[in-house]
């Protein structure tokens, strides 16, 4: 069976027809199966804002979620022309030819007139795409901050609930999208590309700081003195800056995804790092702490949504934020109020 590149649409998933039917139980074993038009139709089902829509994929991610959490996540980020999609598409065919099955989530830009994945229709990593092993699905940003589609955590257990042992999230790279993808992910990878301004001065700290391992890309040709300085630059920079974890410091590789260097090294140092986070206990204790900020992420999400759906405090709260625009009350001030009517309610 081909891989299967899913199509990206900020629409109801009714159109694929819904997954938790009648039938419900054989679509659940085909999507455990690894069937990729069934995954598809789910994320879809995951990603539609209607309600019933979203009563179906609570129900369908309850009943997966015990299949979920086996797949090593891997967090892919890094400034526009780094190289992210030719980096993952050379490590995700590497991956599969070592027997894993592998997942890309790639989260693109959004247009701002209908919503819709910019990139997603066009296949940037066509051999890949093509790779049995391998399902890749682009998810538009939306509105949400950080480079990551709202549902993204729940298309990740959808994709792990149906075999795939490696997970790729892939972000837009630009604005707060590393914290983001950080915050979702057991490794976050963080690339970076010679000559082309990400120079110690063009790099945020803390931005260096998120990372569990720094890749140099495209060392090669031209390029490859250029690669040299950059991570020695790296490496120096990492070595006055407080590791998240104290005995396991960030590395730093140099690859080549078109001539195929340091992609093995690459996946090593990965496989090495998630075995000590998860023999020393940091693994469990980072995604525990992921999934308290999920929560309170989601909570912040529904009640803003309950409080615009309901007719008397969503008019309270159009009140109150345009006294909060119009400069005659604080933000918090109006926030309280808003609060003490949620409860008397």
């Amino acid at each position: 069976m081909a891989a299967h590149v899913a199509p990206s649409k900020d629409k109801s998933a009714a159109q694929d027809g819904p997954i938790m039917t009648d039938k419900k139980m054989d679509g659940l074993a085909a999507l455990r199966s690894g069937d990729r038009r069934v995954l598809a139709r789910a994320i879809t089902l995951v990603e539609s804002t209607k309600t019933a829509d979203r009563e179906n994929a609570e129900s369908l991610l309850s009943d997966l979620l015990p299949r979920a959490g086996k797949a090593i996540r891997l967090g892919i980020s890094g400034a526009p022309g780094a190289g992210k999609s030719t980096f993952i598409e050379a490590f995700g065919t590497y991956l599969t030819g070592q027997g894993n099955k592998v997942a890309v989530l790639a989260v693109d830009p959004s247009s701002r007139r209908s919503g819709g994945s910019i990139l997603g229709d066009k296949t940037r990593m066509e051999k890949l795409a093509r790779d049995p092993h391998a399902f890749i699905r682009p998810s538009p940003a939306g509105t949400t901050l950080g480079g990551v589609a709202r549902r993204t955590r729940e298309a990740m257990l959808l994709v792990e609930a149906a075999g795939f042992d490696v997970v790729i999230v892939e972000t837009v790279g630009v604005g707060q999208s590393e914290t983001a993808v950080s915050e979702m992910v057991d490794l976050f990878v963080l690339l970076l590309s010679p000559g082309g301004g990400d120079d110690l001065q063009g790099i945020k700290r803390g931005v260096m700081e998120l990372a569990d391992l720094v890749l140099v890309t495209k060392a090669d040709g031209d390029l490859k003195a250029a690669a040299n300085r950059a991570a020695a630059d790296y490496k120096g920079a990492l070595h006055l800056m407080r590791p998240k974890y104290p005995t396991l410091p960030p590395g730093v590789l140099q690859v080549s995804a078109l001539e195929g260097i340091g992609i093995v090294e690459a996946w090593k140092t990965m496989r090495d790092l998630h075995d000590k986070l998860k023999e020393r206990g940091h693994l469990r204790h980072l995604r525990e702490d992921q999934a308290r900020r999920w929560f309170w992420n989601e909570m912040q999400a529904v009640l803003s949504e309950e409080i615009l759906s309901n007719e008397k405090l969503g008019k309270e709260a159009k009140k109150l934020e345009a006294s909060v625009v119009a400069g005659k009350a604080l933000p918090y001030t109006a926030a309280r109020a808003l609060f003490r009517h949620i409860i008397a309610a």
